[in-house]
């Protein structure tokens, strides 16, 4: 039988062997999912009544730095701890920082929330790519990526309308105690039907985990992020070329030790493949962090769009995902290079849609490039995970198959703190509560548009 050609059916992991674990891993990724898509819809009501319109950005980046900080490790820790025990610390990080956003009385307090979210949620996110790779089939990758995306667009359908039954009949606040609650339920839920063994021999490696490197890449970050809150001609610039700088540090160092490398080796080399996917990866990402921003505040001050019509456009690209996802999951190995360049092109087209739709409208042409955005990825990312695995030495897979998502926290974080700035300057600050003008609008989307196109480049060299 050859494996590179044959469908993959559903049975394969939906069974009494995988389905739990494969239940487990869905339910953190929806958890992932839910807080972006219900926290971007409630975040009008949440600036009405705690203020920080010029901090927004930071809902998104701190949640993304908090991610980086976690997934950046994640490969490191799942070899030498498994994937149970690091589970069950990002759940409950996660629901820690849940209950600190729900009792929170200024948006900086939200933020310190946000970020224990983001360490939680982005590490369940980024486990959930290695315990795939380590505890299924490798033949049977895409239909675990194609459950995963069920999942997730069940979050598509159910954010927007949980965020805006929190908005309307409760309050913002319900909403992070509910999240905080089910993330304690996901904890045990690991203890009780992951097992605790190693998912292979430990390997020789050093005993310190690389926190300088952490920190090099995390400071970076936030320097960047820092660099928006009140743009300045000389202060703002310093303040991203030593973000920059940070970044670079962490590269540097972090290809010097071959042993307890987070990332693939010379992660942005383009002659090698795995650079050209972590490159992909960052400025695709970057590429689309502006609409869980600003979304619903553009869509509710702009386009005077009811709380509950803005959270279902800015769930159009999960829900594009998950469709997409699920109809091709089945395709065999040998497509996958051609699958991940056509939706990539996709993708990009629908990125360079919102430059005119977001200032312009109507409401359903946003939505349209946003659900085109989603197809596109959907696709790609059924195969990414796959054609990584297949190109990796075996010793590599968690290391490689970690950084997928360690490259879009990455690359999220990286382009929320830089779609900050964009905002800031073009005078986004200066309005009342909740309100944004159409140029920074058009300018903050402009943003995205030729970093899909480098991201674009970098796929030719991945999958050549």
């Amino acid at each position: 039988m050859n494996n590179q050609t044959d469908y993959v059916r559903w049975t394969e992991i939906v069974n009494a062997e995988f389905g739990w674990p494969l239940f487990i891993i869905c339910f953190g990724v929806t958890l992932h999912a839910l807080d972006a898509l219900v926290v971007a819809t409630m975040l009008p009501a949440m600036v009405s009544d705690v203020g920080g319109l010029n901090l927004v950005y930071w809902t998104i980046g701190v949640y993304e730095i908090g991610t980086v900080l976690f997934s950046a490790m994640t490969g490191l820790v799942t070899i030498r701890f498994g994937v149970r025990r690091p589970m069950v610390f990002a759940s409950t990080l996660f629901g820690s920082g849940c209950v600190i956003s729900a009792v929170a009385p200024s948006m900086e307090i939200v933020l310190i929330g946000r970020l224990l979210q983001g360490f939680g949620g982005g590490g369940l996110f980024a486990i959930s790519y290695v315990a795939s790779a380590l505890l299924f089939p490798q033949r049977t990758l895409a239909r675990v990526m194609g459950a995963i995306s069920i999942f997730w667009g069940a979050a598509g359908f159910l954010g927007p309308m949980l965020g805006s039954i929190f908005v309307e009949f409760l309050t913002w606040r319900i909403g992070f105690w509910c999240f905080g609650i089910a993330a304690f339920l996901l904890s045990a839920l690991i203890l009780l039907k992951i097992s605790g063994a190693k998912p292979q021999e430990q390997q020789e490696l050093s005993d310190r985990y690389p926190f300088g490197r952490i920190l090099a890449l995390t400071l970076g970050i936030f320097l960047i992020a820092a660099a928006g809150i009140n743009v300045d001609a000389i202060k703002s610039p310093l303040l991203i070329s030593a973000g920059i700088l940070g970044i670079g540090v962490f590269l540097v160092a972090d290809n010097t030790h071959e042993k307890s490398r987070l990332l693939p080796e010379q992660p942005l080399n383009f002659l090698k493949p795995m650079g050209s996917a972590i490159t992909m990866i960052v400025c695709l990402a970057a590429a689309t962090v502006a609409l869980h921003i600003y979304g619903a505040l553009i869509l509710t001050s702009i386009h005077g769009a009811s709380t509950l019509t803005a959270g279902y456009v800015i769930a159009c690209p999960a829900i594009g995902w998950a469709l997409a996802t699920i109809l091709v999951s089945g395709s065999p190995e040998r497509l996958d290079r051609k699958m991940i360049k056509v939706s990539l092109t996709i993708a990009t087209v629908g990125i360079a849609g919102f430059v005119y739709a977001i200032p312009n409208g109507p409401i359903l042409l946003i939505a349209a490039c946003a659900f085109t955005e989603g197809v596109g990825f959907g696709v790609a990312w059924a195969f990414i995970p796959r054609l990584i695995r297949h190109i990796s030495k075996p010793d590599e897979i968690e290391r490689n198959t970690g950084a997928i998502p360690t490259a879009q926290a990455i690359g999220y974080a990286l382009g929320a703190a830089f779609v900050g700035i964009v905002g800031n300057w073009s005078g986004i600050e200066e309005g009342h509560s909740g309100e944004i003008s159409i140029f920074a609008a058009t300018a903050i989307f402009l943003f995205g548009a030729p970093l899909s196109l480098f991201g674009l480049f970098a796929m030719k060299r991945f999958v050549k």
